[in-house]
């Protein structure tokens, strides 16, 4: 009888195989249809299930759903009570809660456009604080020993999330401070990304554990049912010692970022150091992500202690992600173009804007602006740096100038406004950052930080190239393909 099994069994498995791939197919590319918002992401993945049924749907299973439900940003018991992750809500709430007189003090603090401050009350989910200090750190040279001269000064708490954490000569030198906290009855928690561990080899989950700090991975599991947001990354870089005194910005923990050592792939980078009541907004997020996790709510004075005024910054934190409602720090880069009247500087390290931003920009030119992009003239990855260069033309076209910064590798990310109104933190231009990954950054209005910020551009642009129209066609026909390519792969990047 189990010979006539199978028997059956291979000689009918192919076509019942077939015909599963086949349903399986019609099945996924309707959910694409039905469920993706962007246009382009949503063709390349109905082609590429449509051509390559297999691939496409294993491929669109492990990286294209997301099962994160939407649901109100603050999700710990015990937060504070803030607007709802829901856009409606928040445009009801707004125009009961944002005065005419809070608008004008914001201005006069900040020197920015009303529209822009108006704009951002309505799209981010904290209000704006006063009386901040946010100071950059270039490099790991200058944010790596703040970093742990505040850890070892720490009493109280010490929340520490991190996109890579490699556990390298800099990575033993965090794990040592953070064992030290232990030892002296501080409360620590260390946050990694499930997919960011994997750039550390030996992994640095074995470090933590050996100096008994606690930690947890972002969205991990050994489980391949119950690891199903693969192609979502918490890429946020926060430190909040005794909530009072944060860091945030784009700088990884790796020895690869102290430009005084001798390492095979240098990386610069820039960190912000923060006192003042923003700090509340870092460790908010880190309490929310800390939550996600492991469940455990982080509350209390230890982590939430009251804040006093550091410094003239007029700030907020911006945490966004893929449990959104919409694509908040998209949106907010994009309004922020749309109220430049004299000059956009942007730096970031890999550059994939969409239609809307791509629009944005152009006109910015078009009418006057001063736009200038700069992007290192060769990537840490290639394949992002192809797909950038079968479209920067559109924007060099119309007079955006487009920058090429000289090796090392920059991964600084920072866009500055008008002299007055800056956002810097961990998010790229690129969709993976501005619609897939769990990012924060900070809108910063004011004067005295932005020309600060300036001065740090204007030092890259001027060991930069430019980049021309010319250039650009002079590539090779085998070249041109191979970004054009990489463009179409874009919304997978």
């Amino acid at each position: 009888m189990l010979e006539k099994v199978f028997e059956l069994i291979q000689q009918y498995w192919p076509y019942v195989a077939t015909t599963f791939v086949f349903i399986l197919a019609i099945v996924l590319s309707a959910t694409v249809i039905l469920f993706k918002r962007n246009e382009r992401a949503a063709i390349a993945w109905v082609g590429l299930i449509i051509l390559s049924p297999l691939i496409g749907s294993i491929a669109y299973l492990l990286l294209g759903i997301n099962r994160i439900k939407r649901r109100a940003v603050r999700i710990r018991p015990d937060a504070p009570a803030h607007k709802l992750n829901n856009l409606q809500s928040i445009c009801n709430e707004n125009s009961k809660s944002v005065s005419d007189s809070d608008s004008k003090v914001s201005i006069k603090n900040s020197g920015i456009h009303k529209g822009l401050t108006r704009l951002t009350n309505v799209l981010a989910v904290n209000e704006l604080t006063f009386g901040n200090s946010v100071y950059p750190l270039i490099n790991g040279d200058k944010a790596y020993p703040e970093m742990l001269k505040a850890i070892d000064n720490a009493e109280h708490s010490i929340g520490f999330e991190t996109y890579i954490f490699k556990y390298d000569r800099t990575g033993q030198k965090f794990l040592e401070a953070l064992g030290r906290a232990v030892d002296r009855n501080v409360e620590v928690r260390v946050l990694i990304d499930g997919v960011g561990q994997v750039y550390s080899w030996p992994p640095i989950i074995r470090g933590l554990r050996s100096f008994n700090i606690p930690s947890a991975r972002f969205m991990f599991s050994l489980w391949p049912w119950k690891m199903p947001y693969l192609n979502l990354r918490n890429h946020q870089k926060i430190l909040v010692v005794d909530g009072k005194i944060g860091f945030t910005g784009g700088m990884n923990i790796s020895s690869a970022n102290v430009t005084k050592q001798k390492v095979k792939f240098p990386i610069r980078d820039t960190h912000f150091k923060i006192e003042g009541p923003l700090v509340s907004h870092l460790s908010e997020a880190f309490a929310d992500d800390w939550y996600i996790t492991t469940k455990e709510s982080l509350s209390g004075k230890k982590w939430f202690p009251v804040l006093h005024g550091q410094g003239g910054v007029v700030a907020r934190g911006i945490p966004s992600g893929p449990h959104e409602s919409f694509e908040r720090a998209r949106w907010i880069i994009a309004a922020a173009i749309g109220e430049a009247r004299k000059s956009l500087c942007i730096m970031t390290p890999y550059f994939l804007p969409d239609e809307t931003l791509i629009s944005g920009l152009s006109l910015a030119a078009i009418r006057g602006v001063d736009v200038d992009i700069i992007l290192p003239e060769k990537s840490n990855l290639p394949f992002v740096s192809w797909a950038t260069m079968a479209r920067v033309d559109e924007l060099i076209a119309v007079g955006c100038r487009v920058w090429l910064g000289k090796q090392p590798f920059n991964h600084s990310k920072m866009m500055i406004v008008d002299e007055c109104w800056s956002m810097v933190g961990s998010s790229n231009w690129d969709p993976r950052s501005l619609i897939l990954n769990f990012e924060f950054n900070l809108e910063c209005q004011g004067v005295d930080l932005a020309l600060e910020l300036g001065k740090i551009f204007d030092y890259e642009l001027n060991k930069a190239r430019p980049l021309n129209i010319s250039e650009l066609r002079k590539r090779s026909i085998f070249i041109k393909i191979r970004d054009g390519i990489a463009r179409l792969c874009s919304p997978y990047l």
